[in-house]
């Protein structure tokens, strides 16, 4: 088995691109079912990314079909969705999610919650031996880069920049009122950095009361069901949208509805969801000023300055725990030859006391096993030093099993 990751993210396409190929939970475990048939298959989907990583004997085939799955998902022609795509192999593959998990990659260094989607991932995936074993090592990276590094200090998120961004555009958000639409993970951080601001949590929306309920409860917040959004937005200043909906949550024509009420009062929206919860035409309203996720890497940017020393560090970590990956990939290279090796040896010295039996067959019982166990013995050990040897020998810098130097001796 090989490992192949085929993605996209942040880094290479826009929101509109990642949109289409995302995810929620019960798509990554669908998907990860349907591509680990024959191997194995985790299916990592966030606001930032959605990368497919596979086990596959024929990393080819895999990548063929991991590609027009990601086609057919986001219902984009294959030819327009290949250049966001990137395609990475065996311990380059692994070095990239330590990195992910580190927090290296995410479009705020060092953000917090990406260590439990990857957690989250894995856990629906289709995962045997190869799998198993990256997610639980990129795990433990993420874990020791933080640890041992101060990049999760202050911790920075899509949630703590979007409230960086409104407190750009309002100055002081005491008094404003803030509606939260969607109470999972990063509308309840959303709430906790604005109210931390000042803004008031006035409304939770969601499509599950029972949620709003308990995230309104939190901030002395009225909770509504999420068809009531329309008739908040005359009174709030500032939306958070973080939904996991397919659909767009809020319409242009209905923010423009609620324009006349709000008597000239700007109204602040912003999109962390990926789909787009709020359209994207709301921006040619006067009055309204809309983010999505993207918008933010501005505000991103600068929180880079006291991170770029810790990232620096961590980076020398991600590649430190990489090369260790990259050690046991190689030892599996090497447990074909090992078997190969045990068997021909196997092979001969049974072939030797079938040779020998004519001249052994006086002897007793007890002193055939005698024999069995000393040639037995034999065998292993002069096959000692080049099994360590193979196990040793690691991928070189082209990926290929390296051969060991000299002449082995016994």
């Amino acid at each position: 088995m090989r490992l192949l990751l085929v993605g996209t993210s942040h880094r290479l396409a826009p929101v509109e691109v990642r949109e289409r190929v995302a995810l929620d939970s019960d798509g990554e475990a669908a998907l990860a079912r349907r591509l680990g048939e024959g191997g194995e298959a985790v299916c990592l989907s966030t606001c930032n990314r959605t990368e497919l990583y596979l086990a596959a004997a024929d990393t080819e085939v895999a990548g063929e079909r991991a590609t027009v799955e990601l086609a057919d998902l986001g219902r984009i022609p294959r030819g327009e969705l290949e250049p966001y795509l990137y395609r990475l192999e065996q311990d380059a593959a692994a070095t990239h999610l330590f990195r992910v998990a580190a927090g290296l990659d995410s479009l705020v260094p060092g953000e917090g919650e990406i260590q439990g989607q990857v957690r989250a991932a894995y856990e629906r995936g289709a995962v045997g031996p190869l799998l198993d074993r990256l997610f639980r090592h990129a795990l433990q990276t993420g874990k020791r880069a933080r640890s041992e590094t101060a990049i999760g200090e202050r911790p920075a998120s899509v949630a703590s920049a979007a409230a960086a961004l409104a407190a750009q555009v309002f100055g002081d958000l005491s008094g404003r009122e803030l509606l939260v639409v969607g109470a999972g993970k990063v509308g309840q951080l959303a709430a906790k950095h604005l109210v931390s601001r000042g803004a008031a949590l006035t409304v939770v929306a969601n499509r599950t009361f029972d949620r709003a309920s308990a995230l309104a409860s939190q901030f002395e917040a009225s909770a509504q069901p999420l068809d009531s959004v329309e008739s908040q937005l005359s009174e709030a200043d500032i939306v958070v949208s973080s939904t996991s909906a397919r659909e767009q949550i809020v319409s242009r024509e209905q923010v423009e509805r609620a324009l006349p009420a709000r008597k000239g009062r700007p109204l602040l929206l912003l999109d962390l969801a990926v789909p787009r919860d709020l359209d994207p035409a709301i921006r040619e309203l006067h009055g309204s000023f809309l983010f999505d996720i993207d918008d933010l890497q501005a505000v991103v940017e600068e929180t880079l300055t006291g991170r770029r020393g810790e990232a620096v560090r961590a980076e020398e970590i991600v590649a430190a725990e990489g090369e260790r990956f990259r050690d046991w990939l190689g030892s599996l290279d090497a447990v074909p030859a090992i078997a190969s090796l045990r068997d021909r040896a196997e092979s001969i010295r049974r072939g030797e006391l079938a040779k020998a039996s004519p001249r052994l067959a006086g002897l007793s019982e007890r002193e055939r096993y005698a024999v069995e166990s000393l040639t037995s013995q034999i065998v292993n050990k002069l096959l000692h030093q080049p099994i360590m040897r193979l196990k040793e020998a690691g991928p070189g810098e082209d990926g290929e099993q390296r051969a060991p130097e000299g002449r082995l001796q016994g």
